[in-house]
């Protein structure tokens, strides 16, 4: 019992008991201050505000939306609209925002050194981190990684952000933003030296001229030194201040931080965060000026489309298919061409009996309908083929919230790599649907070649992954293949929301209802199972059996064992029900088209420092223990959430305790994750001027928990040739227990780690990863390393991913998660064992 303590203890030494750094803008709104979530967003709202104006002068067009503190994303996404050819939209938009704002949050995570903070006067630090995470973003960009450019984008404007509230450049009665902090070229002059006394003691609780005239009159740079456990610092020099700092009660005592209304410099925090809007306004505008205005906006969301990829299988039995299948894939790519809903990038994978690959990328149409017209079908007899590592490339080389398509025949001939295409299906939102063409068919049948017959159990393989990624596994013939068109265009259209999603095992009679909301269009049941009888019901009582191709409220379409109801377009809202009975296991998805949708990413609250804090989670959830997620809810500028549940199995049903951080953005607590897989689901109401309307949306990824926790320090860049190590903790309550590790990129760079770890009498582990980025590696290259930790006898798997971007600057553009690291692992040994 004690060397469990003690082993806890001396991990945080390693994080808590040395100086954290502060948060500067608060997380959480309170008293009329602003968040780094909230100068964030008013940042990109009012540069995209700025661009689209001048778009619209330049092209001879109105432009009169005002650019001030009232804007929404709704009128800025109106009046873009305007100013460009096709409908930009509002939901990217929103993602963007949130993407960024997620690795802003995170920098408060690392409370390691003053560099990401501007705390202790480390001036040449944090404008060189700022600087070379400019470089970052722009290199990201210039290859068309927009998620990595908006994770580095988020760091960068955190620290950004963070000088305004803890240096006192406003109370030097600045008008402008310091622009030497995104200018490298330019020299840092007229800084505080290590002797200079710049602050004296406040008043009582009267802090409001503190700061020595000295160094008003010269205009001296300073900032704020704090630290949690001594009261250590230069003598004369300003403490940050606060309850947390504990060199605030040092001479001269008291602090300058503007971290919100209530702090030492408190009455400049509206002044500090004006400032802090208008720098990041600086940053985005230099960032624009060197990439150009379409790769700004696609940066910003604006333009941002859905990825579709084809997983192709290409054995000598599938040749009667190709010829069909190309004419399918024509048809998809011919019908979104010039749209708002083309998509952004195409993707294309071949696999067979013995390989998987290569991968073909492009964002041009025709380039992609060419690779589909070379494709051939290829010798092989065997049984089974190597299609999960074919899906596996395609989830880690494509962007996330890819739409793929898998054709195959036969069964896997690599099924142990589910419980880690699972996690990357997690990990990426991609969503996956299989079609199959052997699972039913007979050798009598005129139009299939009688070859490989997949059993129930490799059957099943695919429909769990679908389900899992949201998606479908849909059994078609040569005949019926052309009619899988319309389900291909159903699932890669714009605006793609899922209201409802769930799997049943249990075969009994079941009626299940849904909300459907006056946002929503070509909403889409999908039956997939068979045999299955249901009717459905609208809101006013109407009925339509399963059996009725065309009724009352919609048409049904039978694709071997999936049926797809699309319903009539007028009197959709409110809630329908649905009667199902089947005598084996189904899935019910209902799909619609709505700008209102739901994104959520479960993370970590930092404790200590001034604040609590939080960055978001790379890896799965502890089984029975609480956990925190963030949701946001895009296509409105505010609404009111009455539920967020996580729903198991359908049996086992955790509400969650709602905290908001935004007019739609949420912390949920959830007391504990349940066993198995499991969804999140919201309900709420819509806010009208005249009225409100019910409304709910669910993911449409599976998500899982884990009695493995898989924690790492990891930085956001990678130099060519340089190795990069970090350690990885592993920790469990089976104690001596062996773990298989793997640790893989998406890019086939060099990786070395420990192919196992056991775990000792504490029931922990360290391990290390290295790796290495060829030395010609471009620039702005984004890499995504995943390690696994995977319980004897595969009976559990947890996972860490860190994506990091290549690129020639110093990598001193980090982003540490050691505290989290620390901390998890001791709340881990408080749970089991004190």
């Amino acid at each position: 019992m004690v060397s469990l303590v003690v082993v806890a203890v001396f991990l945080l030494q390693g994080a808590l008991f040395q100086p954290p750094q502060v948060a500067a803008f608060k997380i959480f709104p309170a008293d009329g201050s602003l968040t780094h979530h909230q100068i964030t967003e008013a940042a990109f709202l009012r540069k995209m505000a700025e661009v689209c104006r001048d778009v619209a002068t330049a092209r001879g067009k109105d432009f009169t939306l005002p650019i001030n503190s009232k804007l929404t994303a709704t009128t800025v996404q109106r009046a873009c609209s305007s100013s460009y050819s096709h409908l930009l939209k509002l939901s990217t938009f929103n993602l963007a925002t949130i993407q960024t704002s997620l690795s802003n949050a995170a920098v408060d995570g690392n409370q390691l050194s003053t560099v990401h903070h501007f705390d202790n006067e480390d001036f040449k630090n944090g404008r060189d981190l700022i600087t070379q995470g400019i470089a970052a973003v722009k290199a990201s960009i210039k290859k068309g990684n927009y998620l990595s450019a908006r994770s580095s984008l988020g760091g960068v404007c955190h620290t950004l952000q963070d000088f305004y509230s803890h240096s006192n450049w406003v109370e030097l009665g600045s008008t402008a933003p310091f622009s030497t902090l995104i200018k490298p070229e330019r020299p840092l002059d007229n800084l505080a030296g290590p002797k200079t006394k710049t602050c004296k003691s406040c008043v009582g609780e009267d802090c409001s001229d503190n700061i020595v005239p000295e160094v008003l009159q010269q205009k001296i740079l300073t900032s704020g030194y704090f630290r949690l456990f001594s009261s250590t610092k230069p003598a004369g020099k300003c403490s940050h201040g606060g309850f947390f700092d504990r060199t605030s009660s040092r001479e001269p005592t008291g602090g300058i931080n503007k971290d919100d209304i209530s702090s030492s410099h408190g009455f400049l925090h509206k002044r500090a965060a004006e400032m802090a809007i208008r720098a990041t306004m600086e940053l985005l505008e230099d960032i624009r000026l060197a990439t150009g205005n379409v790769a700004f906006l696609r940066l910003m969301g604006l333009t941002q489309a859905s990825v579709l990829a084809f997983v192709f299988d290409t054995t000598g039995s599938l040749s009667n298919y190709i010829d069909v299948f190309k004419r399918v894939c024509f048809s998809v790519i011919d019908s979104r061409r010039g749209t708002s809903e083309e998509p952004s990038e195409y993707v294309l994978v071949t696999f067979n009996d013995q390989d998987s690959g290569p991968l073909m990328r492009t964002g041009n149409a025709d380039t992609f309908k060419e690779y589909i017209n070379s494709l051939l079908a290829s010798d092989g007899g065997n049984f089974s083929d190597m299609c999960l590592s074919s899906l596996l490339l395609t989830l880690t080389q494509a962007p996330p919230s890819s739409d793929i398509f898998v054709f195959t025949d036969a069964a896997a001939k690599d099924p142990e790599l589910k419980s880690t295409v699972e996690a990357m299906m997690e990990s990426t939102k991609s969503t996956v649907n299989f079609l199959l063409t052997s699972s039913f068919s007979l050798p009598s049948e005129k139009d299939v070649l009688p070859t490989r017959l997949m059993s129930l159990s490799d059957i099943q393989l695919y429909r769990d992954l679908a389900h899992v990624s949201g998606g479908q596994t849909i059994e078609v013939t040569n005949t019926t293949l052309s009619q899988v068109t319309s389900v291909i265009k159903d699932v890669i259209i714009a605006d793609l929301v899922t209201v409802l999603q769930i799997k049943r095992n249990s075969f009994k009679a079941e009626n299940f209802s849904f909300v459907l909301d006056p946002t929503l269009s070509n909403v889409i049941v999908y039956l997939n199972g068979d045999p299955l009888v249901f009717t459905l019901y609208s809101p006013t009582g109407v009925s339509q059996p399963g059996s009725m191709a065309d009724g009352p409220l919609g048409s049904i379409l039978t694709v071997g064992n999936s049926r797809r109801v699309k319903l009539n377009s007028a009197k959709q809202t409110r809630e329908w029900k649905i009667s199902i009975n089947s005598t084996s296991s189904y899935t019910l998805k209902v799909i619609g088209q709505s700008s209102v949708d739901i994104h959520f990413n479960f993370v970590e609250i930092f404790k200590g420092g001034h604040e609590d804090s939080w960055g978001q989670s790379f890896t799965r959830p502890f089984i029975g223990r609480n956990a925190t997620f963030y949701v946001s809810v895009t296509g409105r500028d505010s609404v009111t959430v009455t539920d967020v549940l996580l729903e198991a199995s359908g049996s086992d049903v955790v509400s969650g305790t709602i905290k908001s951080v935004g007019a739609t953005d949420f912390l949920v607590n959830i007391d504990r994750i349940p066993e198995g897989a499991f969804v999140v689901q919201l309900k709420g109401l819509l806010n009208d001027s005249s009225s409100a309307s019910r409304f709910q949306r669910q993911s449409h990824t599976q998500h899982k928990g884990s009695r493995i926790t898989i924690t790492a320090q990891s930085q956001n860049i990678i130099q060519p040739g340089v190795p990069l190590s970090f350690n990885f903790t592993l920790a469990s309550n089976a104690t001596g227990s062996n773990y298989t590790i793997r640790a893989r990129t998406d890019q086939d760079f060099s990786v070395s780690f420990p192919s196992s770890l056991t775990l000792g009498t504490g029931g922990s582990a360290q391990g290390s990863v290295t790796l290495i980025a060829p030395s010609d590696t471009e620039s702005g290259t984004d890499v995504t390393l995943t390690t696994e930790a995977e319980a004897p006898g595969s009976t559990d798997l947890n996972y860490v991913m860190l994506r990091l971007t290549v690129s020639t600057a110093n990598a001193i553009f980090s982003g540490c998660f050691l505290l989290s690291m620390c901390l998890a692992f001791f709340w881990f040994f408080i749970s089991h064992y004190i």
